[in-house]
């Protein structure tokens, strides 16, 4: 056997476009092209809806980790003007947002006698000791420890 023969013996016709390998590469391509787009319209419903929740004085946080409330909302320039803390504001770019924070209510029972928070402590009696006998007593505890 020649190495022509050999080269002749490999070389079987191949089943033209419709090959399995090329109908599953197609089919791969597809299904990815098909989850770019799903996830740029999650993306895009995403954004819309917290674009759709701005308004002054709400809570937010922006990309970069700035929190802040919204003072005032310019869409012609798609600005926002933001209240770091009393009397600092900052002004950012409407896309920097990252998310509106939302309010949290705390369901926190305050009992109107404090004296419910100590049930089942052992409290101490109030001793009859005066403050130059408890000196005494301090002094002494001292002493034999010397």
């Amino acid at each position: 056997m020649s190495f022509s023969s050999i080269l002749a013996a490999d070389a079987t016709p191949q089943a033209g476009f419709l090959s399995p390998m090329n109908l599953l590469l197609f089919a791969m391509f597809a299904v990815l092209i098909f989850m770019m787009i799903r996830k740029q319209k999650k993306t895009k419903a995403a954004q819309e809806e917290r674009r759709s929740q701005l308004a002054p004085g709400v809570e937010i946080m922006t990309n970069f980790g700035l929190f802040g409330k919204v003072l005032a909302i310019d869409e012609d320039e798609n600005k926002i003007l933001m209240e770091i803390s009393p009397g600092t504001t900052a002004t950012v770019h409407k896309q920097t947002v990252a998310k509106v924070i939302e309010p949290t209510e705390l369901d926190a029972v305050v009992p109107e006698d404090a004296s419910s928070l100590t049930l089942g402590l052992d409290k101490p009696e109030p001793s009859a000791e005066t403050t130059e006998e408890t000196l005494r007593r301090l002094n002494n505890e001292n002493n034999k420890d010397n």
